[in-house]
């Protein structure tokens, strides 16, 4: 019994260890294709910055190697974003054997839905986002000081806005599967929307630059998509996964009978 065991385990294993050399390949591939136009790439990316600068005013350096570093971090975190669906395809290749065929029919469409909030959160950061902050933080200092950002700083900063609205828009598919799973019920989430709320803007806080400004344009719209997950949850999803549910119990029974 126990050979009979382990013989299933190491072969997950090696499915997964297959699945993630495959992830690695994928991305190590898109990130030498972003070697050749790194330095481009960054210049897009600070593109919005750029355009607030002071008259005088320009991006530095301080670090002897930031030159070079900088926009290969760049390329690398953005061929990680590229290759997101392919990741997470390989995820649900490796997951999905052992789901129901009724969980299945959900968790594509929420596997999709998922990967275009997570571009259109970070779409929603560069076209939106970034110039408010970026004249904000230019602007805000005093008189007769000279902005010169440095390049490492503004990666680091672009990156961490990227990663948080990429997954401040997720916030109704997990919305959604809190409810679906029934660890919590729709009523009870309604319930404590003041406390939902406030722990939205301590979690856009501490995901943002020290400003009120890149903190209130977070909170805002984690509270709206928050509020859609609601309402989509509890518009046609629980009469459409029970009825799911009980064909599926349904085909299992006659399965067994037959």
């Amino acid at each position: 019994m126990s050979q009979d065991s382990e013989q299933p385990l190491i072969a997950h294993l090696l499915e997964l260890r297959n699945r993630l050399l495959r992830i690695v390949l994928v991305i190590v591939c898109i990130f030498v294709g972003l070697a050749f136009v790194a330095n481009e790439l960054y210049l897009w990316l600070a593109k919005p910055l750029i355009e607030q600068l002071p008259i005088g005013s320009s991006l530095i350096a301080t670090d002897v190697t930031s030159p070079l570093f900088a926009p290969f971090k760049l390329a690398f975190v953005a061929a990680f974003f590229i290759a997101m669906p392919y990741v997470l395809h390989q995820v649900w290749m490796f997951i999905s054997p052992g789901l129901y065929q009724h969980e299945k029919r959900f968790a594509i469409p929420l596997l999709l839905s998922s990967i275009i909030l997570f571009y259109a959160g970070i779409a929603f950061a560069y076209y939106l986002i970034f110039p408010i902050i970026f004249g904000f933080l230019s602007g805000i200092g005093p008189e007769g000081i000279n902005y010169l950002p440095d390049i490492n700083s503004v990666l680091s900063i672009a990156l961490k806005l990227f990663f948080a609205f990429g997954l401040a828009f997720e916030i109704p598919i997990a919305t959604m599967l809190l409810i679906w799973s029934g660890m919590i019920s729709h009523r009870s989430l309604s319930d404590k929307r003041p406390y939902i709320v406030v722990a939205i803007f301590i979690f856009a806080m501490l995901l943002t630059p020290p400003d009120v400004i890149s903190q209130v344009l977070l909170g805002i719209p984690m509270w709206i998509l928050f509020e859609l997950g609601l309402i989509f949850a509890r518009v046609y999803a629980p009469k459409a996964a029970e009825s799911a549910a009980q064909n599926d119990e349904q085909q299992t029974a006659d399965d067994s009978n037959v």
